[in-house]
């Protein structure tokens, strides 16, 4: 369908992972030959203008890393671990329940989502061509409750950070679970809650915050896609 409106003539927004995973060069390329726009800006941190930022806040840098929490759901499992001593599995249910984990939660444990995600950003900030196996993986369903307490007693926390960089003309990228000094703004993201850090030539390390999912939030994205096609229409 995609495909079929940029062909037609059709400026394109889309908060679907998919398509910007697998086939943003392609559709990018379709989109620009034919002078239309491709805006993903919801596939990555829900309404948390990520790509907006990169286009516009921090334009005329060089973005050479991302890294960041990308997956509310084992955020939140992390956070109830430390925070109320739970044990994963008792930190999942309750994830479940409250509706952040899917009844198959793999995506989200295992680091899937994650990764889909580290791939739109590679491609899109840093020029990468890379594809979901390229992305070196794990999840955090080994980590437990003792390996969580000992972290905190050594001024550390676990996230699970999905990370891209630029190496030697290539990009490399990872999702995997890493304990963060408490001084790194991302492990202060407790909750349900995203934050990516770029770090950049000129400006160093700059870090947003926000929502990572919800259909107010998702719409948001939506929205502010289409203000951007209409600002560039307009000028």
């Amino acid at each position: 369908y995609i495909r079929k409106a940029l062909r037609a003539g059709k400026h394109v927004v889309t908060s679907n992972k998919g398509p910007a995973a697998l086939h943003y060069a392609e559709l990018k390329k379709t989109a620009q030959a034919g002078g239309l726009q491709f805006r993903i800006e919801g596939t990555v941190m829900s309404g948390t203008p990520v790509f907006h930022l990169a286009e516009a806040g921090l334009a005329g840098n060089e973005i050479r890393e991302v890294q960041g929490i990308l997956n509310g759901t084992t955020n939140f499992i992390l956070s109830k671990m430390e925070l109320d001593d739970m044990d994963y599995g008792d930190a999942l249910k309750l994830a479940q329940k409250l509706g952040y984990a899917e009844a198959d939660p793999t995506a989200d444990v295992e680091g899937f989502d994650a990764a889909g995600k580290v791939v739109i950003l590679s491609n899109v900030l840093l020029g990468g061509a890379i594809a979901p196996a390229d992305v070196k993986r794990q999840g955090i369903s080994a980590i437990t409750r003792d390996m969580v307490k000992a972290a905190k007693a050594e001024g550390f926390r676990y996230k699970l950070v999905g990370r891209a960089a630029k190496a030697g003309g290539a990009v490399e990228a990872s999702v995997a679970p890493r304990k963060l000094p408490l001084t790194d703004p991302l492990a202060g993201v407790m909750g349900a809650q995203n934050a990516l850090t770029f770090d950049t030539d000129l400006m160093g390390k700059v870090t947003i915050q926000g929502a990572g999912a919800g259909k107010i939030e998702t719409g948001f994205s939506i929205l502010s896609d289409l203000l951007a096609i209409d600002r560039a229409v307009s000028a």
